[in-house]
């Protein structure tokens, strides 16, 4: 199935698998690249010589193409951008939007630049900037997200850029690789549905939290680090939401200090990637330090299996969902659904 997203990165198809921190390690990514779709390395919750030898086991896994997710606020971004360039990644993706001068170094060395945008104008903003595409997700999309509904942030953006234009939150089959064709996508980008999948390091018990979750299953709560986050309802989630801020500023507090000994980051370091969170948003310091409870409470729950202690990032589609299918048989059956269904209604509009 070709479309701009396929000759634009060099995929058979247009299925990305989202940059999942936690979830999307070599052995994810190479699983899809190896099916035939976009896989993205998650390096946010990376050191940069993990995110090296992430890279490196990925490549030596597949040669087929895949991408790295990186945070534009890092506070060794530039660094994390000359390893890109260096390691002759194909594709770098970002859920903050990059700087121009960023863009365009990576685009001089060949790297398909690909934000991930919530928003019409900020999809024309890194278009203009020189990005190669974008990812638009709407609030059905797990993690972090907006509050406006796919069916209507997506046309709103596609009427927008003239650059190609992913689709995600809420996709999981081919009837959504078909609809978002429709619609003028050049593909789509699942989260949720590749965490379920045989080749996810996610904890089989975990998986299995996920699958019996309905269409009520998720929230989305700020109570987490400050910004709109949707996650699987859980026991923690319901005392975070009851918790006062006293509460929820201590429980951050110990939570960056956690993630600050996983990454070897010094504490000057971490303030200063708090200061870049902050910078023109309309957030307290408090909001801004519970942002440290983001990556160890997802790992306590997507890597450890704490499913009791942990946060677990989810899409609503999750009530939806109840298989655990290998990657290639997702891909490979979502094309091969959107094709029939395209091709039936070919026939209709006859």
């Amino acid at each position: 199935m070709k479309t701009a997203l396929t000759e634009l990165v060099g995929v058979r198809h247009p299925v990305v698998q989202t940059g999942m921190g936690w979830v999307a390690g070599p052995r994810l990514v190479s699983a899809t690249a190896e099916a035939g779709g976009l896989g993205i390395l998650a390096s946010a919750t990376m050191t940069y010589n993990e995110l090296e030898a992430a890279i490196k086991e990925t490549r030596a896994r597949t040669a087929q193409p895949f991408g790295v997710n990186l945070r534009a606020d890092a506070h060794d971004a530039q660094e994390r951008v000359e390893l890109l360039i260096r390691e002759r990644v194909g594709v770098a993706s970002f859920a903050l939007a990059p700087k121009p001068d960023m863009i365009a170094k990576l685009a001089d060395a060949g790297v398909v630049v690909i934000p991930s945008v919530g928003a019409a104008r900020h999809a024309e903003k890194v278009a203009k900037w020189g990005a190669h595409a974008v990812i638009v997700q709407g609030g059905e999309g797990g993690g972090h997200t907006g509050g406006v509904a796919t069916t209507l942030l997506l046309p709103s953006v596609l009427d927008a850029v003239d650059v190609p234009v992913v689709a995600a939150g809420g996709f999981f089959d081919g009837r959504g690789l078909a609809a978002a064709l429709a619609y003028g996508a050049a593909g789509i980008a699942m989260g949720t549905r590749f965490l379920l999948t045989r080749e996810s390091t996610v904890p089989d018990a975990v998986k299995q939290a996920y699958l019996h979750r309905d269409l009520t299953g998720t929230v989305v709560t700020t109570r987490v680090d400050g910004l709109p986050h949707r996650v699987l309802r859980t026991d923690l989630v319901e005392h975070l939401e009851r918790s006062g801020r006293v509460g929820g500023l201590l429980r951050a507090l110990a939570n960056a200090a956690r993630f600050r000994a996983h990454t070897g980051l010094s504490w000057r370091a971490m303030i200063r990637e708090g200061l870049a969170m902050k910078h023109g948003k309309d957030q307290t310091w408090a909001q801004v330090v519970m942002a440290a409870n983001t990556p160890m409470l997802l790992r306590a729950g997507l890597v450890e299996g704490r499913t009791g202690a942990g946060v677990l990032a989810s899409g609503q589609v999750v009530g939806l969902l109840d298989d655990l299918p290998t990657c290639e048989d997702l891909i490979s059956g979502v094309v091969a659904d959107a094709e029939r269904i395209i091709a039936e209604l070919s026939r209709v509009v006859r």
